[in-house]
């Protein structure tokens, strides 16, 4: 005799979806690779904290492409030392 199911479907998945899965592997990457977190600390975040963090990792990361960039170009106000500018010796 076959069983009776209560409900129509058999198998309905309110878990997260792959994409959005990737996106937290991503994140964890990313944490890891360029702010040096470990896998531990990045997952024990809490979700906004951890979004904020990233979104403050890429910006840190564009705003020192943009200095590098703006460096090789001479445009920097950067100084080499010189007899008049070095530091004391002791």
């Amino acid at each position: 005799m076959m069983p009776k199911w209560r409900f129509r479907f058999l198998r309905i998945s309110f878990g997260l979806t792959p994409e959005y899965i990737e996106n937290i592997y991503e994140q964890f990457f990313f944490l890891q690779y360029s702010g040096g977190w470990s896998l531990t600390e990045a997952y024990n975040l809490p979700i906004g904290l951890r979004t904020w963090f990233v979104k403050r990792l890429v910006k840190q990361l564009e705003d020192e492409k943009e200095a590098m960039e703006k460096a090789q170009k001479g445009n920097s106000n950067s100084q080499t030392l010189g007899r008049h500018n070095a530091p004391k010796r002791m």
